[in-house]
């Protein structure tokens, strides 16, 4: 179990290298404190996605290699567990994508994350019903095939099913990628109430900066592999750098975040 001062989770200085020669993480450390929702923020590239199937350990099927650090959940390591192994001890991915299994219906699907629980059938209706009143819209869908609804719908599913594991913490990759902006509102409203009313831990990674930043707590901004700036979510929204390359467009294009002044005052990963 995880001290009172010790983070719930925890990545320290990971390196990650595919194909044993692509160095694409170059020493990412982040933490997620209990009950908070972080945000990962950074261009498409950045190594977001990878920082967040090193610590759920889906690097490995995809010729992803950790060669340095460790990645520690609820005060025990994680990175030399499997997958199936880390959603029993609470922590649970979202892939990047809306992955849903389309020839299943809504309810099917969502009943394919509760495949590792033993708690019997009349818990998992009870959790069904649970997140059919986040997701009122999967309810009315509940007998379409996956592969048939909207986007949104797909989305909402596949944070359905990750909280039919019961999870404690929430790895959500990109979950406004291609979606309308009134769908995006309306799941990262559904994230902050399941943070609010369950206590359900969420690490984020978002391409939207200034929607991750009004919901979550605390941010870390990679780019290239590195994490180049972090802070409150607050602090980062009124950071001149992060209004410039990330909230809106300087000069008709974008520059790289290193070439701000604030970040060339912080070098400290450089050395």
């Amino acid at each position: 179990m995880t001290h009172a001062s010790e983070p719930y989770l925890s990545v320290n200085n990971i390196e990650v290298i595919y194909d044993h020669v692509i160095l694409v993480l170059k020493g990412v450390s982040l933490q997620v404190p209990k009950g908070k929702i972080v945000a990962l923020l950074g261009a498409n590239g950045a190594g977001k996605s990878t920082t967040l199937k090193t610590i759920s350990t889906l690097l490995r099927g995809e010729r992803g290699d950790v060669t340095k650090g460790e990645v520690r959940f609820n005060g025990e390591r994680i990175d030399q567990l499997t997958p199936n192994a880390l959603v029993k001890r609470g922590l649970s991915q979202v892939m990047e994508g809306r992955h849903c299994f389309g020839h299943l219906t809504i309810e099917e699907n969502l009943l394919t994350g509760a495949f590792t629980r033993r708690d019997g059938a009349g818990a998992i209706k009870a959790d069904l019903e649970r997140i059919y009143g986040y997701f009122p819209r999967l309810k009315e869908r509940r007998q379409s095939m996956a592969g048939y609804t909207s986007g949104g719908e797909q989305q909402m599913c596949a944070i359905g099913r990750a909280l039919m594991s019961r999870p404690k913490m929430v790895l959500l990759d990109e979950p406004s990628m291609g979606l309308a902006p009134q769908v995006v509102e309306e799941i990262f409203d559904i994230v902050r109430m399941l943070n609010e009313q369950e206590g359900l831990s969420f690490l984020l990674a978002e391409q939207n900066t200034n929607m991750a930043l009004k919901y979550a707590r605390y941010g870390y901004i990679l780019e290239n592999g590195r994490v180049v700036l972090d802070g409150d979510a607050k602090a980062l929204k009124e950071n001149e750098d992060v209004k410039e390359f990330y909230l809106g467009v300087a000069e008709g294009k974008r520059k790289s975040f290193r070439d701000g002044k604030h970040y060339k005052r912080r070098k400290r990963w450089l050395a």
